[in-house]
């Protein structure tokens, strides 16, 4: 099993010592319990963005909602690394991150309502295809998805690191059509990355994994919608900048 989505992983349901799929019986992970638990960490993320949304006035409100969306990039940061690596704790580092990341996008005030009807018309446009057979997680699909996220990611590591020198790749942040075409890009491979997490929870549920895996299969599945919404409001700022 392959998923772009660092949360899910070819070794997430993979008990430590044996190598082997953890199953826990009739007290075991089930696709249900996964979607019931991944609309309440979105409902916890649309919970602290609407708050912070709420706290936005114009331009000058900006510098006093900064130091939360510091709080909530960092403290989301941090509770992801604790969940995958501690998925056992995703009970209650799931809805702590949910939380968290619901402060972090305050950073995009102005067109948020206009970026989360995307995101959630583009996951239930695309879990009708998958679960029609329209799209199906081949292993040729995986490769090429997992290997253009992974270039996704470099590319925005060398911009990071080219902003310490006062430098970055234009066409990331530029409002130009390569700009824009890029973002496109992004935001189709942050869409298709949904369908591999689809793939690998339900392969979790057939496997038996245990029922805390409900919270990290969540857990993952958010991580993707976040990163799908973020690229959105870029999409989205690049093209109302034009105007």
């Amino acid at each position: 099993m392959r998923s772009g989505n660092p949360a899910l992983n070819a070794n997430t349901f993979l008990d430590a010592s044996t190598g082997r799929v953890v199953s826990a019986g009739d007290n075991a992970m089930t696709i249900n319990g996964t979607v019931n638990k991944t609309a309440f960490l979105l409902f916890l993320v649309l919970l602290t963005a609407g708050y912070t949304w709420s706290l936005y006035s114009g331009p000058e409100s900006t510098a006093a909602i900064m130091p939360m969306v510091l709080v909530g990039a960092i403290g989301g940061f941090i509770v992801a690394m604790v969940t995958i690596f501690k998925k056992t704790w995703a009970p209650i580092t799931a809805p702590l991150y949910a939380l968290l990341e619901g402060i972090f996008e305050a950073k995009y005030p102005g067109i948020v309502m206009q970026a989360v009807g995307l995101t959630f018309g583009t996951l239930a446009a695309l879990l009708m295809a998958y679960r029609s057979g329209l799209i199906r997680a081949t292993e040729n699909f995986k490769l090429g998805v997992v290997a253009a996220t992974g270039g996704i990611a470099l590319l925005y590591l060398a911009n990071i690191v080219m902003g310490f020198f006062g430098h970055s790749i234009g066409f990331i942040h530029d409002n130009g059509l390569l700009g824009i075409g890029f973002s496109a890009v992004v935001v189709v491979v942050a869409a298709l990355n949904l369908v591999l997490d689809f793939d690998f929870i339900e392969k979790g549920a057939e496997a038996g994994a245990p029922k805390y895996m409900e919270w990290f299969g969540a857990f993952g599945l958010v991580v993707t919608l976040v990163w799908l919404y973020l690229e959105i409001l870029r999409l989205l700022s690049k093209l109302q900048s034009r105007n």
